[in-house]
């Protein structure tokens, strides 16, 4: 039977040929992992699994950049946060806002993004085809 170590190397290997990571985030995740493995094997509740749903990785100041969202579950940076709420966490952007409390007015894409898709719609002139579409739906 493999050792706790070899299987949380062989998680973290497979986990990081997906996930472009530094040499740094390689040996914490496998220090973190290697510690819930262990906890679990003793019959004990990781401590990664407490400290993680009662403080936030990044501050809701750093989170929101221009460049990138910084998710505050686990601290990676995204143009767009709602994917990764979905795949990562289980976990919708309502209930994602709720447990930080952030307002609804924030939004959960990096500001950069957001002004660079609004000018690929005026440029293709979206918001004119929606008000044709919508004064035909009207006369219909």
């Amino acid at each position: 039977m493999a050792t706790v170590m070899e299987l949380a190397a062989d998680i973290i290997a497979a986990h990081a040929s997906t996930t472009p990571m530094s040499k740094d985030e390689l040996i914490a995740e496998l220090k973190e992992l290697h510690s819930a493995l262990s906890a679990l094997e003793r019959g004990e509740v990781p401590e990664t699994v407490e400290s993680a749903e009662e403080t936030p990785a990044v501050s809701r100041k750093k989170a929101f950049g221009k460049d990138k969202i910084y998710c505050m579950i686990c601290g990676k940076g995204f143009k767009t946060l709602a994917r990764h709420l979905k795949t990562a966490h289980e976990m919708t952007a309502a209930e994602y806002r709720k447990q930080f409390d952030i307002p609804r007015s924030q939004s959960l894409a990096a500001k950069n993004y957001s002004e660079s898709r609004r000018q690929m719609a005026v440029d293709r002139g979206l918001a004119d085809n929606l008000a044709k579409a919508r004064a035909a739906r009207k006369n219909k």
